[in-house]
């Protein structure tokens, strides 16, 4: 967890913040990114445009938005915000409206953020640390909620272990060993590569990316399947070069057909979910 509190800093702590609307909630995001040095103000609008453009994929589980975009000479350093909102707002996510916690990522690079992220998908993916989150009444507890032990982004989340996810995975379908264990007879050879899309490739696309490498996991496939991070314009280039895509509901219509299955997940967090996508696309 070193690595998410490294990045999020006391400062960059507010609670109980008023915003009008989603795009309020995202300036009050960004400005501690800029009242921490991490950012300048057009960051903050950057990440504004990106929802416009590309719709609210930026709302990856239940209440939880990570607004961000794409480095440029307005990201001084890797940096994150929390703002929990007075009151919930909806994002135009119908999923996972309304958003009560806003998180603001700055990247400066495409790798030193991703440790944090892992770290924060094991937070929300636990429900009594959500929870955590959700009743905090100072910053410190706060840090602390991120903090705290857990189930951790390797272990299974509650509703996860409700649901049964990878309980008795059989990898032994068809025949043969390697990847041609992962599939039966009616379905394609791998090409061992899925990709995890957003709007820039460097926030919820690795945050999925992290939770769907959990699952592969465990069921032992990851020496099988190579999953990347991309962007929408990079997908669409690369998407037949792969067995499908995982994404949100607002990047696949972003990204239409692209000749590859694509699977829409809507929740980020949840291994169960993408448990069950996973086997659709490898007939398990």
């Amino acid at each position: 967890m070193s690595q998410l509190s490294e990045l999020l800093s006391p400062s960059a702590i507010l609670l109980d913040a008023d915003a009008a609307d989603w795009r309020e909630a995202i300036r009050r995001s960004g400005e501690l990114l800029v009242s921490t040095g991490a950012t300048d103000p057009a960051y903050t609008e950057a990440m504004i445009r990106t929802v416009e453009e590309h719709g609210p994929y930026i709302v990856i589980a239940p209440g939880f938005a990570l607004a961000h975009s794409r480095p440029d000479e307005s990201v001084h350093r890797t940096g994150m915000s929390f703002v929990r909102l007075a009151e919930p707002i909806a994002f135009g996510n119908a999923a996972n409206d309304p958003v009560t916690l806003v998180m603001a990522l700055a990247a400066a690079d495409s790798s030193a953020h991703r440790e944090a992220l892992a770290a924060l998908a094991g937070v929300l993916a636990d429900p009594a640390r959500r929870s955590l989150l959700d009743q905090a009444r100072t910053r410190e507890d706060v840090l602390a909620a991120l903090a705290a032990d857990g189930a951790g982004p390797g272990e299974r989340s509650a509703e996860d272990s409700r649901s049964g996810a990878g309980a008795g995975t059989d990898t032994s379908s068809g025949s043969g060993s390697g990847t041609g264990a992962m599939v039966d007879a009616d379905a394609v050879p791998s090409k061992k590569l899925l990709l995890t899309v957003c709007g820039n490739g460097l926030g919820t696309s690795l945050f999925l990316k992290n939770t769907a490498e959990q699952v592969l996991e465990r069921w032992g496939w990851s020496s099988h399947l190579d999953v990347q991070a991309t962007d929408t314009i990079s997908a669409k280039g690369r998407a037949k070069d792969s067995d499908a895509i995982l994404t949100s509901g607002a990047i696949a219509d972003t990204l239409g057909e692209v000749g590859v299955r694509v699977e829409v997940i809507e929740n980020f967090t949840s291994q169960a979910e993408i448990d069950a996508a996973l086997r659709r696309i490898y007939a398990v």
